[in-house]
């Protein structure tokens, strides 16, 4: 029994230093795993906190963005506002004007195309005797210029003769015998140039018999006077 005992005190002796390794080795560890634990939470802040700066400079630059675009978006609708307030104008001008005109073609209806119609009538009317006149008038208007060129005749050869009494005898004689259509009568052209005709045979007679008689004088070599025309 006390050998028993002692056995039992002794393994009790050779337990001890055991278990107090084990729970030094068991403290270490919780140690370390409250260690790790905790570098595990500060690594998960960190993470999470870099995590957070990202997601607000995105979201920052997702505002930013989104303020540029309602900036535009802002001058887009002030645009379009000044587009449709120009182009209401715009409307306003032409219904106002699309009225007026309305009114005149109204006011022309009742008032204007009545008259027009009335004087239209009158016109036509008017038309239809002119149709009727107009031969006569026509007959008339030829009467009046057959009489007119033969006035007109009348008076060209009145003053041709005006003309022709107005001039000297020498012109009239010239022109009697070296024009084709003198104004003079055919028996009074025609005993002129037959007068003409006889005065120069005489004048080309006479020069003939004198440049025979120079030519027979300078052969016979007889003075210039003595028997030039024998």
């Amino acid at each position: 029994m006390s050998t028993y005992s002692y056995q039992i005190n002794h393994q009790d002796n050779k337990n001890q230093p055991l278990a107090a390794y084990r729970s030094l080795d068991n403290s270490a560890r919780e140690n370390e795993v409250d260690w790790q634990e905790e570098r595990v939470v500060k690594f998960e802040q960190s993470v999470s906190t870099s995590k957070l700066e990202a997601a607000l400079k995105k979201m920052s630059k997702q505002a930013a963005q989104y303020e540029f675009q309602m900036k535009e978006l802002e001058s887009q609708l002030s645009q379009s506002l000044s587009n449709f307030r120009a182009i209401d104008s715009l409307f306003k001008e032409a219904s106002t004007g699309i009225k007026r005109n309305y009114k005149r073609a109204e006011r022309a209806l009742h008032s204007q195309i009545p008259a027009i119609e009335t004087s239209l009538d009158e016109s036509y009317n008017t038309l239809s005797e002119l149709a009727q006149t107009l031969p006569k008038i026509r007959t008339q208007a030829k009467d009046i210029r057959v009489v007119y060129d033969s006035g007109r005749e009348k008076a060209q050869s009145l003053v041709m003769d005006l003309t022709w009494l107005n001039t000297s005898f020498h012109e009239r004689w010239r022109r009697t015998i070296f024009m084709p259509n003198p104004p003079v009568s055919g028996r009074w052209k025609a005993f002129m140039r037959f007068l003409f005709a006889i005065s120069f045979l005489l004048c080309c007679t006479v020069v003939w018999v004198g440049l025979g008689g120079a030519y027979r004088a300078y052969r016979h070599k007889l003075v210039w006077g003595e028997r030039l025309m024998s």
